[in-house]
C-alpha cells in the first residue's frame, strides 16, 4: 500500500475535465468533462498522486487522513482568467444613475467612470488596497475560485501602477489563492494624455513596461514561473490597432506573455492583430467577425467570453459563444469582476448566465472555466483539471450531479474548497 497525506473517498460524480496533456478543448471536446462515477483521488505535498474508481484507490491507497464526500459531485477548483479586483472605493453612485438613465460618457465627463476609480487608486496607500482586494478575492475562493488573474490598469502613470503590482504579489504571498499578474497601464488613456494620446502610448513603451519587467524579475511571481502578461484595451476612445501593436512590439521584447481587450463593442480588427501576435487570450469578443472566428479557430489563442459584463448593463446581446465552440475555438469563460461593469465574484454565476444566453451546455460552461481557463493564462499545465501531478486544486459540491453548478443560480452550491490538497470549508 502507498502512503498519501489525505485521500478523498465517496465522490459521487468526479469531474475531472482532464485533457491527458492535449492543450484546451475546443469543437466537441468541450462536451467531455471526463467523470468518474463512484470515485476517490489521493493527494500528497499538494498534488494529485491518484485518481480514480473508489475501490481502486482504496486498495492502493491508505491516506493519513481520509474525508467522505458522502456520494457529493466533485470538480477542479475554477480559474478565472480575466479579473480588476484591485482598485479603492466603489461605484455604487454611478450603478444608480446609469439605472436613471444616466449615458457612461455623461458620467465620464463628469469626473465619474474608471477615472473616479484611478483617482481614488491613485489616493490609496498599498495597505488599503490589500485590504480592500482581498475582501473582494475571499468572496472568489468560496465561490470556488482557486485560481485568478488581477490586472493593473487603475493607476495609469508609473508610479501607481507599480503599486498595483506590490498589491496583487501581496495578495498572492497571503491568500490560499494562486495568481497570475497582468500590466494593464494600457486600460484607458490616463487624464494627464487625455489630449495627446500617442505620448501616453511612448510613456508606456518607454517607461512603464520596462519598469514593470524588472518589478517582475525581483517578485515572488519569477520566482515561482508564474507567466507575466501584459493587456491592452483595443477600443473607441481607448487604443487603436497601431497603438495595440507598438505595445505588443515592446512587452513581447521584453518577455511579457499577451492578452487583449478586443470587440466588446466595436470591430476594429484587434482579434485579428492579437492572433497574429500570438496573444494567448483575446477577451469579451461581443462584436468579432466572422473571418476573426475561423483565424481564432485555426489559432492556439482562447476566447475569453464575458457574459457578466453583459448582463451587468442589461443587454440583450452577447458575444457568440455557441458559434465560437461550434466552429472549433477554444472558449474560457471570466467574471470580469471589476468595480464598474461587472462587480460579480462569482465564476458560477457567469456559468449560469452563459448557459442560458449564450447556449452553453453545462459541461462546456465546467471546461470553460477550468481547463480552457488555466491555458488562457498560460497554466494549464499546473491547473485547471483532476490530473496526476497537477496541483490538487478541488471542489466538493453540494449536490450530486454537477450539472445542478449550473442549472442553479443565486446562490453557493461550492461546500468545500481544496486547495493545493489544504481543506477549507464554506460551512
Amino acid at each position: 500500500m502507498q502512503q498519501a497525506e489525505l485521500v478523498i473517498t465517496d465522490i459521487g460524480q468526479l469531474v475531472t475535465c482532464a485533457a491527458n496533456g492535449r492543450g484546451p478543448k475546443r469543437g466537441a471536446e468541450m462536451r467531455e468533462v471526463n467523470l468518474i462515477e463512484n470515485a476517490s483521488v489521493a493527494i500528497s505535498d499538494g498534488i494529485f498522486t491518484a485518481v480514480g474508481p473508489h475501490q481502486e484507490i482504496l486498495d492502493e491507497f491508505v491516506g493519513e487522513r481520509t474525508f467522505s464526500a458522502e456520494g457529493r459531485a466533485a470538480c477542479p477548483g475554477f480559474v478565472d482568467p480575466h479579473t480588476h479586483i484591485v482598485y479603492a472605493g466603489d461605484r455604487l453612485d454611478e450603478f444608480v444613475l446609469k439605472l436613471q438613465g444616466a449615458e457612461y460618457l455623461d458620467i465620464l465627463s463628469a469626473g465619474g467612470g474608471i477615472l473616479s476609480t484611478v483617482k481614488k487608486s491613485r489616493e490609496a496607500s498599498v495597505d488599503l488596497l490589500v485590504d480592500e482586494s482581498l475582501a473582494r478575492l475571499n468572496k472568489m475562493f468560496k465561490a470556488g475560485t482557486t485560481t485568478i488573474e488581477i490586472k493593473t490598469g487603475y493607476g495609469l502613470d508609473t508610479k501607481a501602477e507599480l503599486k498595483m503590482l506590490q498589491v496583487i504579489e501581496r495578495l498572492d504571498v497571503i491568500h490560499e489563492a494562486d495568481i497570475v499578474p497582468t500590466f494593464l497601464a494600457a486600460h484607458t488613456i490616463a487624464p494627464e494624455f487625455r489630449n495627446d494620446p500617442e505620448a501616453y502610448v511612448s510613456l508606456i513603451c518607454e517607461e512603464m513596461l520596462p519598469a514593470a519587467w524588472n518589478w517582475y524579475l525581483g517578485s515572488h511571481f519569477y520566482q515561482k514561473s508564474t507567466p507575466f502578461f501584459c493587456d491592452v484595451f483595443t477600443e473607441r476612445n481607448a487604443f487603436d490597432v497601431e497603438q495595440m501593436g507598438r505595445i505588443f512590439a515592446t512587452a513581447g521584447s521584453l518577455g511579457f506573455r499577451l492578452k487583449s481587450h478586443v470587440d466588446q463593442f466595436s470591430n476594429l480588427g484587434g482579434s485579428e492583430a492579437s492572433i497574429r501576435s500570438h496573444a494567448a487570450s483575446i477577451d469579451h469578443l461581443d462584436a468579432i467577425s466572422e473571418r476573426e472566428v475561423g483565424i481564432l479557430a485555426e489559432s492556439d489563442t482562447i476566447g475569453v467570453v464575458i457574459p457578466t459584463e453583459n448582463f451587468s448593463a442589461g443587454k440583450v446581446e452577447f458575444a457568440p459563444a455557441r458559434r465560437l465552440i461550434d466552429k472549433g475555438c477554444a472558449v474560457a469563460l471570466s467574471t470580469d469582476f471589476n468595480p464598474g461593469s461587472a462587480p460579480c465574484p462569482s465564476m458560477p454565476m457567469a456559468m449560469a448566465i452563459a448557459s442560458r444566453y449564450q447556449r452553453l451546455l453545462p459541461s462546456e460552461a465546467l471546461n470553460a472555466a477550468t481547463i480552457n481557463a488555466a491555458h488562457s493564462v498560460g497554466l494549464g499545465d499546473r491547473f485547471g483539471s483532476i490530473e496526476v501531478g497537477k496541483a490538487a486544486d478541488m471542489l466538493i459540491l453540494d449536490c450530486v450531479d454537477h450539472r445542478q453548478i449550473v442549472y442553479e443560480f443565486g446562490g453557493n452550491l461550492v461546500l468545500h474548497v481544496i486547495k493545493r490538497g489544504k481543506f477549507t470549508s464554506n460551512g
